[in-house]
């Protein structure tokens, strides 16, 4: 192994590593839905909601804290980042106890994201070019499912088995330690020198009128918005399942575990969706996945009642597809992005990005609520739906894409 190749992995563990500790509290809220839903008395609206305000904390932080990583040392912004978020996490495990605590605390640790998943990708990709960055790119997008993914488990299994407040306690511990391991293990990130500021720090003009990065970033607020309208309701989703049919339900398994199998997918479709990209082109592969998840989230409300097994198969499948562009989109936007840009870049990308995730779980749960709440198989039907509609609407997207091309 060369000297490259090994600094390149070195530096991709080290970020996927703590890209995953830093997120243990990101998904204990959704974990915990069905169980402080009914000790809160909320309805599907404000628990959405809920999911909601950590996205925006999300969209206020992202274009400051990310623009900041072409001005100064990404892994501080990093460290200040890790530090929010394990105050969030806190706060909720302390004054959590309805509306508006949890939303506040869910926005403390939305907004500390803003300063960890692109500031942290900057941080990595700094350090690389050509194939070892695209590689590296779709590695960390795929840490962000890993991450989730053990917050899942881990929360799900506090919860039920001691109290939901300690998983919010375990969810405050990750981030610190993912801001020392950044801070002690990563080379200081590259930054413009004052003289080369050549647009003020929010005028993301530049990143907008770039015909190449553009696609990748419409296309990206697309995948999101169906990523975490699903994200923010697949637990809630399996426990109503589950009630329909409690004499096949998986009694070994809880609706968290079953969402952590699920989950977990990702990073495996997001590194392989990345490698069939760079084998039959991003364009190609983006729109098949895009088209194929949102076909299935379109009908897979609707199989509610249907064998347990069945529906978590074709969640499996539906989770895989909706990961399948991920590393391909977030990859194709920073190779597509000049150097002295990528910061601007990625602060616009994921504002759009997590602008539509702010608004996929509220209009889940509203959708639920108008369609006959969550007891009720047409509800879920219409509410996996409003999800959906990107992914189905998708090849007409390609279509005017290549004509105007």
């Amino acid at each position: 192994m060369t000297a490259a190749k090994h600094s390149a992995r070195r530096l991709t563990a080290t970020m996927c590593g703590a890209e995953v500790l830093s997120m243990t509290g990101f998904a204990a809220y959704t974990t915990l839905l069905p169980q402080l839903q009914r000790e809160w008395g909320l309805s599907n609206s404000e628990a959405g909601a809920i999911s909601g305000f950590l996205f925006a904390g999300y969209m206020l932080s992202v274009p400051v804290l990310t623009s900041l990583t072409d001005r100064m040392d990404s892994r501080r912004i990093y460290l200040g980042a890790c530090l929010l978020a394990s105050l969030g996490a806190a706060f909720f495990a302390f004054f959590g106890a309805g509306f508006w605590s949890a939303a506040f605390a869910q926005f403390l640790i939305g907004a500390a994201l803003g300063g960890t998943y692109m500031p942290g990708l900057k941080a990595l990709t700094d350090h690389l070019e050509g194939a070892a960055q695209s590689r590296a790119t779709a590695f960390y997008t795929a840490s962000f499912g890993v991450g989730s993914t053990i917050s899942i488990l881990v929360a799900g299994k506090i919860g039920a088995t001691i109290d939901w407040h300690w998983a919010f306690w375990f969810g405050a511990v990750g981030p610190v330690l993912a801001g020392l391991l950044v801070m002690l293990a990563m080379p200081p990130g590259r930054m413009r020198a004052a003289e080369h500021h050549a647009t003020a720090l929010l005028d993301f003009r530049p990143v907008l009128k770039n015909r190449k990065t553009l696609p990748y970033i419409i296309g990206y607020a697309a995948h999101n918005y169906e990523l975490f309208g699903q994200r923010s309701w697949m637990v809630a989703f399996l426990v109503f399942c589950a009630a329909l049919q409690p004499e096949h339900a998986p009694m070994a398994l809880s609706a968290a575990t079953l969402a952590a199998m699920i989950n977990v997918l990702g990073p495996v479709f997001s590194v392989t969706g990345n490698e069939m990209a760079i084998r039959f082109g991003r364009q190609r592969i983006i729109f098949l996945f895009m088209t194929l998840s949102g076909v299935i989230a379109c009908l897979i409300g609707f199989t509610a009642a249907w064998p347990w097994y069945i529906v978590v198969l074709l969640m499996m499948v539906h989770y895989g597809a909706m990961l399948g562009d991920s590393g391909a989109l977030t990859s194709g936007a920073v190779a597509s992005t000049p150097p002295e840009m990528r910061g601007a870049m990625m602060a616009v990308y994921s504002f759009l990005g997590f602008s539509t995730a702010f608004f996929a779980p509220l209009v889940f749960g509203l959708t639920l609520d108008l369609a006959g709440g969550n007891q009720n198989v047409t509800a879920w039907g219409l509410a996996f739906a409003s999800i959906g509609i990107f992914g189905v609407l998708s090849p007409l997207a390609r279509w005017w894409y290549l004509r105007r091309a």
